[in-house]
């Protein structure tokens, strides 16, 4: 099945707390107005967001260049892209 291109939503991850047990949905698209969480902006593009529980209270580098090998967390793929053209709504 086939999908609408994954937009680059910034440079460098986004720091956050996550708390155990809670469910996060992390924008697999680039689209989302919230990076890095989903706001549902992905609707029609045949992607779909990363939903995980956090298993534990943790401070973690989710990735908002949507080119990481570990979704949701960051690898560092984004200091290999060079060129990247980030989505308009990004923030970076």
């Amino acid at each position: 099945m086939s999908h609408a291109p994954v937009h680059c939503a910034g440079l460098k991850p986004v720091i956050v707390q996550l708390k155990a047990g809670e469910t996060y949905a992390w924008c697999a698209c680039g689209r989302s107005g919230i990076q890095p969480f989903c706001d549902g902006s992905h609707q029609g593009t045949g992607l779909d967001p990363v939903v995980f529980v956090a298993e534990k209270d943790a401070c973690v580098a989710l990735c908002t260049c949507k080119n990481t090998a570990t979704p949701p967390l960051c690898d560092g793929s984004h200091k290999q892209l060079t060129g990247a053209v980030i989505h308009p709504d990004a923030d970076d």
